[in-house]
């Protein structure tokens, strides 16, 4: 601790043997670090400790139930989501503020795995139902739908606004695209439609003029 986080002024603690020691005395003397004890009459001495304590109890409140004998079983799931539980004054949780890194136990990676592969399939199966080609690439054609586009009010009015320019095409369906006024900005791949001006892909013929 003395390592991580510097010396600390005073160290409180109460009357266990784990801090009341000649070895610990010896330590806090070579630092300069005042001892107080805490006693069960005034547990006021220590506040933040207190604190802790109340939300411990409030845990077990919630995880022991009706049967408030079997306290000592649950104590260890308590601490445990005491420890990794966000904490507004430090904007961390007590696992990160002690070990520098968030904590994640094998379990929740697999969660995290199943998640990601959840998700994947379930882009893939909503893009096999969209309808049109949504194959962007740099330098398209496209129109993009704006339901809140209120240039032209009414209801047969087309909310399709283009054509704009396809400028990066980013992954997971993300398009950068450039309008008419040279403004750039991303939109989601599902809101835009391949735009034809009715001159791409058409080769050019002879036209031939034909007397009276």
């Amino acid at each position: 601790m003395f390592a991580r986080f510097g010396v600390p002024k005073a160290l409180i603690s109460d009357r266990g043997t784990h801090f009341c020691n000649s070895q610990l005395e010896k330590a806090l003397q070579k630092y300069g670090v005042t001892h107080k004890l805490s006693t069960a009459y005034h547990p006021q001495t220590n506040g933040q400790t207190e604190v802790t304590n109340r939300a411990i109890k409030r845990i077990l409140e919630r995880s022991v139930g009706y049967n408030p004998k079997n306290w000592s079983e649950k104590l260890d799931d308590a601490l445990w989501a005491f420890r990794t539980a966000y904490k507004t004054p430090t904007g961390c949780t007590p696992f990160r503020l002690v070990y520098e890194k968030a904590c994640h136990l094998p379990l929740r990676d697999e969660a995290y795995e199943n998640t990601r592969i959840y998700k994947e399939r379930t882009k893939k199966w909503h893009d096999s139902r969209l309808r049109g080609d949504k194959n962007f690439k740099e330098g398209d054609k496209v129109l993009i739908f704006n339901s809140r586009f209120k240039m032209h009010p009414g209801k047969l009015k087309s909310k399709w606004y283009g054509p704009c320019v396809v400028k990066t095409v980013h992954p997971y369906g993300t398009i950068e695209i450039i309008d008419k006024n040279g403004v750039s900005f991303k939109v989601n791949g599902h809101r835009l439609k391949k735009y034809h001006d009715g001159y791409n892909n058409v080769e050019e013929k002879e036209v031939v003029e034909l007397d009276d």
